[in-house]
C-alpha cells in the first residue's frame, strides 16, 4: 500500500511531530492575517458608497490592515523557520537511519548497490527535498484553508455569485489531468536516468587513471555523454507534454471575474444583490483562486519527494544482518567454529547466485593463528568476511565461545573482531585520526605508540606533517604498501580478541612485509590470528593451515605437513618458490 506525503513525514519525524502542528498552527494565524484586510477593503469602499467623509473611520481601519499585514509576515516568518528547522533534522536523521541501516546489511547487499547511486539518494535527492518539506507543510495547509474560508464567507454572501467565481476550475482541472498524467512513471523514469547518470559520472571519474592509460578516454567519455544526454531528454520531453496544459489551466482558473461580473451585474441591475455585496464578492473572488493555484503548484514537488520517500523506505526494508540488541550473556572464549557452512554470492546481473562455499567446517581455538590458502576465487576471503560477520551464512552457522554469531549484539561482535582487508580504506583525515579510529578514545601518545610497534612510525615521521599529515580521499597520497601498514595499525589499536588479515600485505615490498610481520607477531601475542595469504612464505609458522579449493577444504595441517602430502599446497608451494627465484634472478 502506497503512503501519502504526509505519513512519510510522520513516519520519518517522530519526536519532531510537535515542531510541524506548530509550523501549521503558525500557518493559519498566517492565513487569518492574510484574509482580515479583504474585509476591512471592502467595508472601506463600502463606506466610501455611503459618502463617509471621517478620516479617521478609514484611517483606523487602513492601521488595522497594516497591522494585519504584519502580523501575516510575522506568523509566516516564524511558521516557515520552524518547519525549516524541523526539516533539517528530518532529513539528518533519515541520513543518519540510512548509514545506520547501511552498517546492518551484509556487505554484499551494500556492494550490489552502485556508490553513485548510494550518494546520489542519501546527499542529492534526499537535500532536494529540504524546499518541499519546509514550505508545503505550512504553506499547503495556509493556501487550503484560505480559500475555504473565503468560500464559505462568500456563500453566505451570495450562495450564486459564490459558485460563480469556482466556475473557471472544473475546465482548469481538464487541463491540469493532463499535466498530472503519467507524472510519476515519467518521475520515476527521470530518477532512474538520473541514477544512471550519477553511476556513469562516478565509474568515469574512479577510473579516470586506467581510462587514460589505455587509451580508453573517447570511448569512456561517449558513454557519460550518452547518459547526460538520455538524463536530460526526460525531463524536456515531461515538461513539453505538461506546458500547454499547464499554461491554459493557469489562464482558465485565474479569470474568475468572467463569470463573477456578468453574473453579478446581472443579479444588481435587477436589484436581488446589493452593491456592497457585489463590491465584496469581486474582491473575494480575485483572490480565491490563487492559493488554490498554489496547490496546484506543489504537486508535481509532492510526486516527487514522495518518490523519494519511497527510495528510502526501499533501502529501509532491505534484508539485514539480525542481531539481539543486547546479549544474553558474556563472551569468554573466542574459539571460533563453523559448522557446515554454504554461502552464495548474487550475481552481477542480479539474475540468481553463484555458490562460493560447499559445506565448510573447521574449528579455530582461541588464541591460534590459522591460515588459508587456495587458488583465487576459492572461497578463502569469504571465509574471513562470514567470520568478521560482514555476512551471514545461507546455511550452517558460525559459532564464537560456543554461541552462534547470529545470537550476538552486532557492537559487541565488532568489539571481538579487527579486520584488514587488501582493499583499505583511510578517511580524508591525518594519519593519527585514521589510526584513531580503531579505539577513539586513544590518546596522541597511545596512537605514536602503537604505531611503532606496527612498524610505520618511521615512515609516517617522514611525511611532510607526521601524524597530522593529510591522506586524501581513500588515503590517496598514500601508497598502497603505506595504506595498508596504517590499516594493520589502526586494527592493532582496536585490541580486538580476534584479528583477520585478508592478504594485508599484497602491497608491501619485501623489507616492509618483514617488518610488518614481525610487529603483528608481537602485536597479537595471546589473540586469535587469522590470515589469508597470498604469498606462502608469510604463513610458515602458522599452527595450522587450511587449503582451500572450489569453497571447500582440500586439506589441512602445518606447513610441514602439507608440504609431506604432495598435494595442492606443495603444487602452490612449488610455484611461490618459483616465482620468488625468478623475481631474484631479474633483480
Amino acid at each position: 500500500m502506497k503512503k501519502s506525503l504526509l505519513s512519510w513525514i510522520f513516519t520519518f519525524s517522530e519526536n519532531r511531530k510537535w515542531m510541524y502542528c506548530l509550523s501549521v498552527l503558525f500557518a493559519i494565524l498566517s492565513v487569518v492575517c492574510a484574509i482580515a484586510p479583504y474585509f476591512l477593503i471592502a467595508d472601506i469602499v463600502n463606506s466610501l458608497l455611503e459618502g463617509i467623509r471621517d478620516w479617521s473611520h478609514y484611517t483606523k481601519r487602513c492601521s488595522i490592515i497594516a497591522l494585519f499585514w504584519l502580523g501575516n509576515a510575522l506568523f509566516h516568518m516564524i511558521s516557515t523557520s520552524i518547519s525549516h528547522l524541523a526539516t533539517f533534522n528530518l532529513l539528518a536523521d533519515i541520513r543518519k537511519t540510512l548509514c545506520d541501516k547501511l552498517a546492518r546489511m551484509p556487505l554484499g547487499a551494500v556492494l550490489n548497490i552502485p556508490s553513485g547511486a548510494l550518494k546520489n539518494i542519501i546527499i542529492e535527492r534526499i537535500d532536494s527535498m529540504e524546499t518541499t518539506l519546509a514550505h508545503i507543510v505550512p504553506e499547503y495547509t495556509s493556501n487550503l484553508l484560505a480559500p475555504f474560508f473565503m468560500f464559505v464567507y462568500l456563500f453566505f454572501v451570495d450562495w450564486r455569485l459564490a459558485l460563480a467565481s469556482l466556475a473557471t476550475l472544473p475546465l482548469a482541472a481538464v487541463c491540469i489531468t493532463f499535466v498530472m498524467k503519467d507524472a510519476e512513471q515519467r518521475f520515476a523514469l527521470a530518477i532512474e536516468k538520473t541514477k544512471v547518470l550519477n553511476d556513469t559520472a562516478v565509474e568515469f571519474i574512479n577510473g579516470i587513471e586506467v581510462i587514460k592509460a589505455f587509451g580508453k578516454s573517447k570511448k569512456s567519455y561517449e558513454k557519460f555523454v550518452v547518459a547526460a544526454k538520455e538524463g536530460s531528454d526526460c525531463f524536456v520531453e515531461w515538461m513539453r507534454s505538461c506546458i500547454w496544459p499547464f499554461s491554459i489551466a493557469i489562464v482558465i482558473a485565474s479569470s474568475t471575474l468572467l463569470p463573477v461580473l456578468p453574473i453579478g451585474g446581472y443579479l444588481f441591475w435587477n436589484g436581488s444583490l446589493p452593491a456592497a455585496d457585489f463590491i465584496m464578492v469581486i474582491i473575494l473572488s480575485m483572490s480565491l483562486i490563487q492559493p488554490i493555484l498554489t496547490l496546484f503548484s506543489y504537486h508535481d514537488d509532492i510526486a516527487k519527494a514522495t518518490v523519494i520517500f519511497e527510495e528510502v523506505g526501499g533501502l529501509l526494508n532491505m534484508k539485514e544482518l539480525i542481531r539481539p540488541q543486547q546479549a544474553s550473556f558474556p563472551l569468554s572464549n573466542y574459539t571460533i567454529r563453523l559448522n557446515d557452512v554454504h554461502f552464495s554470492y548474487q550475481k552481477e546481473d542480479n539474475k540468481g547466485t553463484e555458490e562460493v562455499l560447499r559445506g565448510v567446517t573447521l574449528e579455530i581455538p582461541q588464541g591460534a593463528y590459522v591460515a588459508f590458502v587456495g587458488p583465487s576465487g576459492s572461497g578463502k576471503s569469504t571465509i574471513a568476511r562470514l567470520i568478521a560477520s560482514l555476512w551471514d551464512a545461507d546455511k550452517g552457522n558460525i559459532e564464537m565461545g560456543g554461541i552462534d554469531i547470529r545470537n550476538i549484539p552486532l557492537a559487541d561482535y565488532n568489539k571481538s573482531v579487527a579486520f584488514v582487508s587488501q582493499d583499505n580504506f583511510l578517511f580524508d583525515m591525518t594519519v593519527r585520526e585514521n589510526i584513531r579510529v580503531g579505539n577513539l578514545n586513544a590518546t596522541d601518545e597511545e596512537v605514536e605508540a602503537i604505531a611503532k610497534e606496527a612498524g610505520c612510525y618511521d615512515f609516517i615521521m617522514s611525511l611532510a606533517n607526521g601524524f597530522d599529515t593529510i591522506v586524501g580521499g581513500s588515503g590517496t597520497h598514500l601508497s598502497g604498501g603505506e595504506r595498508q601498514r596504517i590499516a594493520i595499525a589502526r586494527a592493532m589499536m582496536k585490541n580486538a580478541p580476534v584479528v583477520i588479515l585478508d592478504e594485508a600485505t599484497s602491497y608491501t615490498d619485501p623489507e616492509s612485509e618483514a617488518v610488518i610481520q614481525e610487529s603483528v607477531a608481537r602485536l597479537v601475542k595471546g589473540k586469535t590470528l587469522i590470515v589469508i595469504a597470498h604469498r606462502l612464505s608469510t604463513i610458515c609458522d602458522a599452527d595450522k593451515i587450511y587449503v582451500i579449493e572450489h569453497g571447500r577444504i582440500h586439506s589441512s595441517g602445518t606447513h610441514n605437513e602439507l608440504l609431506a602430502e604432495n598435494g595442492l599446497y606443495r603444487k602452490m608451494w612449488n610455484a611461490h618458490i618459483s616465482a620468488k627465484d625468478t623475481e631474484k634472478e631479474e633483480l
